[in-house]
């Protein structure tokens, strides 16, 4: 599994969002405390931000903890809409900087913490379109650009995607993040997520960054639609009644 977050709202420095937390997203890599599967995401982690329409992304396969540049760089680098990730590969995941989240088709930036069963998943990639890694996220962000070049809205896109995906594999775990740096849109599909709307903004997360009590928890199947002012929280519409598998965990919200 992976961590998450994404901010949206006043420009903040990536430095005070990435390191200045208690329990933010170095913490989260080596002692997450609401992960459900897997104990360290040592497997490379990821930025994305914008200071403009199109998104600056940074992604490495190093441990967040080992990284020796991107914390000089969040430094001098402030933004409206941040996305940050750091990640547990899925056995059998390869271990590369491209299939770090954030992925990007220019525009748009998606992070998943969860997995998804590509050869099931797979037909649903239209044909001559290549994820840039193997890897399951890699491809969720293919299947979810094409259906932003659709023109679809980006809530209504990842919705959707999300409902054809269960239906061919029932035991996907899907959280998504993804956001075109006016709006975040997140879901909960078997893993954690909350959200703290602040005076500036608002932070959505897989777990609390701090021991603050005004984080709110968003409970499994639901769908989040956050900008500046705020974040409304529903029932995703997923039709089909997930199976999970004897081994499966079981979602804690």
């Amino acid at each position: 599994m992976c961590r998450h977050f994404s901010w949206i709202g006043t420009p903040a420095s990536l430095h005070r969002l990435f390191f200045e937390p208690g329990y933010g997203l170095p913490h989260q890599a080596r002692v997450p405390r609401w992960q459900q599967v897997g104990l360290v995401n040592k497997d490379g982690f990821g930025a994305g931000w914008y200071t403009g329409d199109v998104p600056e992304v940074y992604r490495t396969a190093v441990p967040i903890w080992d990284d020796t540049a991107f914390p000089a760089l969040a430094q001098g680098v402030s933004a409206g809409c941040v996305l940050g990730a750091v990640r547990a590969a899925s056995p059998g995941m390869p271990i590369e900087a491209t299939a770090n989240a954030p992925f990007t088709d220019g525009r748009h930036l998606l992070s998943l913490n969860g997995h998804l069963n590509t050869g099931t998943v797979g037909p649903l990639l239209d044909p001559g379109r290549v994820p840039e890694s193997t890897c399951d996220s890699a491809l969720l962000a293919q299947l979810l650009w094409q259906r932003l070049e659709q023109g679809l809205p980006l809530a209504e896109a990842v919705e959707g995607l999300l409902n054809d995906i269960v239906i061919l594999d029932p035991n996907a775990c899907l959280n998504m993040l993804a956001t075109d740096g006016t709006q975040v849109v997140a879901t909960t599909w078997a893993e954690t997520l909350c959200y703290r709307a602040e005076a500036g903004g608002v932070l959505v997360a897989s777990e609390p960054h701090d021991d603050a009590g005004d984080w709110t928890t968003v409970p499994d199947r639901s769908l989040l639609v956050a900008d500046a002012l705020g974040a409304v929280v529903r029932p995703l519409r997923a039709e089909p009644d997930r199976v999970l598998a004897d081994d499966a965990p079981v979602p804690l919200v």
